[in-house]
């Protein structure tokens, strides 16, 4: 299937998160992602409430972190931390489940971790993505998480913060996709820099990517 540049933009999260990252260059990367009109800018939290006052009136959605990039907060503290983001505008949260008690197997304890951020960020009319950093776990953990964040309405599951051992591998976007329902999307984060990785992972079922290189991606679309 052919995609326009259009739909390939809005198949992106532009990425803001590295800890070095000054508020020069995040409020350049905001500009970047208005510029080219992508699906959404996943910067670092306390930048937030000023990406969406930068992002205000175009259809780019500002987005942020939760529980990033261990997700070994408290469920409270995470829970403080989607309504802040709310507060600040914004409209995509991107929590990362607790990533010991995953390989724990403590699975109650992940199921009312996530619960608790998703039934926030709904009740405000946002979306959630779940991440899980999989190059952690095992297959099963993997799929006993798609079934969770299944059965929790998610609205994305996602491969990786982009800051563990590993980013998004092709095993595990079908692995994600076979497990997750279908109303829940897939998104692939780490390791998506060129338009045919994009692409390749848009086969799979993949609906959005987390990238880094947004501009390099969208020029090869020319």
């Amino acid at each position: 299937m052919d995609y326009t540049r259009q739909q390939i933009a809005k198949m992106i999260d532009h990425s803001l998160l590295n800890p070095i990252m000054t508020d020069e260059q995040l409020e350049a990367g905001c500009q970047t992602a208005l510029d080219h009109d992508v699906a959404s800018v996943c910067i670092k939290p306390y930048y937030l409430a000023r990406c969406s006052e930068l992002l205000a009136g175009s259809s780019v959605a500002p987005s942020t972190v939760i529980g990033f990039p261990h997700g070994g907060n408290t469920t409270h503290t995470k829970v403080a931390e989607a309504e802040q983001a709310l507060q600040d505008g914004g409209k995509e949260l991107d929590m990362v489940a607790n990533i010991g008690k995953v390989l724990s197997e403590d699975w109650p304890f992940v199921q009312q971790d996530i619960a608790e951020v998703t039934r926030v960020v709904h009740e405000a009319g946002a979306k959630v993505k779940v991440i899980f950093e999989n190059c952690y776990l095992q297959e099963s953990h993997k799929i006993r998480l798609c079934e969770i964040c299944g059965e929790l309405d998610v609205d994305w599951v996602k491969t990786s913060t982009g800051y563990g051992t590993g980013g998004a591998t092709l095993e595990d976007l079908r692995l994600m996709r076979q497990y997750a329902p279908k109303h829940v999307q897939v998104k692939a984060a780490g390791g998506i820099r060129t338009l045919d990785q994009l692409l390749e992972v848009r086969a799979i079922g993949v609906t959005r990517v987390g990238a880094t290189r947004t501009v390099e991606i969208l020029a090869a679309c020319q």
